[in-house]
């Protein structure tokens, strides 16, 4: 196959890529809907927040009184000598005895030094985590999502750029071959025109391979089939209007990692309150109503029947553990500074990360600015230049180099979009502000 020919295939190959009718172009807003609906890890998280729902509850802390029903059958086969008081003997072999009880109880810890209470509050803190670490999946999750869609749109982008030179490029090698011909031109300039021209094709197979591979990736993270075709919209735009302050103020409240901190705190201040109510007596009431017959072929009593309520209250108190006590109360109050000293820590992280991306997001919008002009400078200079060496007034080299700085312009600009849609949804995710 001529060099033309490949050039032609190509070219179909990528106009079916970026303008093909028969893919539909995914939005970012469809894509994070499907990660929200698909996600592995949204689900385990959700999954994980209806536990620590199921959970939470009076039952669970332990306030409400216990019920049972209980029920005991004996039998036996004995051999007996009985000896009375009047000096009697009685002797039987294979004597059955039986007794039934069956019944209901109830046993209530109606006051163990208010732990149960501090138990349902832990519970209730525990739903809060739990809601606090399903929004953080859902934030990773579709941050995930948004940055790999855009870093597909930012591919398109270059193999839109990639096209256009790749026509110029087979152009090139066709006007060098009819200079040659008509002996306008050397051999030598035939032979660069079409090593420039393999050069763009070898680039362009590379970008359609990471092209293709990305939207393997992104299928992946929507947790649908992988070979869903698709195409994504033509241009990233960048939100230019994010203030520090106001994200650093959203960090502190919104941001689910510190929030999840903080419930960690609450949970330890609960636990230590668990403990500290060993120190108090526990009371607890019992109840119940049983029903109970038993039958024997040798006794005093050949048979008895009983029925009727029991009830009756009890209390334990700890008095000596081998000071167990007092060690366990002094390791809960360790964890609680243990959980000041993560929320301390969690936030001068965020701070400093919130500060640093968004110093990285200013210098993006700055150098996107810069390579919007620098784009249109080497378009403009392209365009030049293709027409200078159409009549034969530059040489190759010349040709050539402004060919490759459109390319790269082009790139650049792509790349710099892409960094600087990154750091936006950085700041957003850090912030808690992702558009979901």
């Amino acid at each position: 196959m001529d060099i033309k020919k490949r050039a032609c295939t190509i070219l179909c190959i990528i106009g079916g890529i970026l303008y093909g009718g028969a893919q539909e172009i995914l939005t970012v807003q469809e894509a994070v809907q499907i990660a929200l609906e698909n996600n592995f890890q949204i689900k385990t998280a959700q999954n994980d927040l209806e536990m620590d729902e199921l959970g939470a509850t009076l039952g669970q802390a332990g306030i409400l009184p216990r019920v049972g029903a209980n029920l005991t059958d004996n039998n036996s086969i004995q051999n007996l000598s009985q000896l009375r008081n009047d000096g009697t003997l009685q002797e039987r072999d294979n004597v059955r005895n039986s007794s039934l009880n069956y019944g209901v109880a109830l046993e209530w810890t109606v006051f163990d030094g208010l732990r149960m209470f501090a138990n349902l509050e832990q519970l209730k803190e525990t739903k809060k985590l739990g809601e606090a670490e399903l929004k953080q999946a859902i934030l990773t999750s579709v941050g995930e999502v948004m940055i790999t869609y855009y870093d597909l749109v930012q591919q398109q982008q270059q193999l839109a750029a990639l096209d256009s030179t790749l026509t110029i490029s087979e152009q090139r090698v066709e006007l060098a071959q009819n200079r040659f011909t008509i002996g306008k031109a050397s051999k030598l300039e035939v032979l660069n025109a079409q090593v420039d021209l393999n050069t763009d094709q070898t680039l362009m197979q590379r970008q359609l391979e990471l092209y293709k591979n990305t939207k393997i990736q992104l299928n992946e993270q929507l947790a649908r089939d992988l070979k869903i075709d698709f195409r994504v919209i033509p241009e990233i735009f960048v939100d230019q209007e994010l203030i520090l302050e106001e994200l650093e103020t959203k960090v502190a409240s919104e941001n689910p990692q510190l929030l999840a901190e903080k419930i960690n705190k609450r949970i330890s201040e609960l636990e230590l309150k668990q403990i500290k109510a060993a120190r108090y007596p526990s009371v607890f009431v019992t109840s119940g109503y049983n029903i109970g017959s038993s039958k024997s072929e040798l006794g005093f009593a050949i048979s008895s029947e009983s029925r009727g309520f029991n009830y009756g209250f009890g209390a334990t108190l700890n008095l000596f553990d081998g000071f167990n006590q007092n060690r366990n109360e002094k390791i809960g109050k360790v964890a609680l500074k243990n959980a000041e000293i993560a929320i301390a820590q969690q936030e001068q992280a965020l701070n400093s990360l919130v500060n640093t991306t968004y110093q990285t997001y200013l210098t993006n919008i700055s150098l996107m600015e810069l390579e919007e002009k620098n784009e249109t400078i080497a378009k403009e200079n392209l365009e030049i230049t293709v027409e200078k060496y159409r009549i034969g007034i530059i040489p190759t080299i010349e040709f050539r180099t402004a060919q490759l700085n459109y390319i790269n312009a082009s790139v650049r600009l792509s790349n710099a979009k892409f960094q600087a849609k990154l750091s936006e949804i950085v700041l957003k995710q850090l912030a808690g502000d992702l558009e979901i």
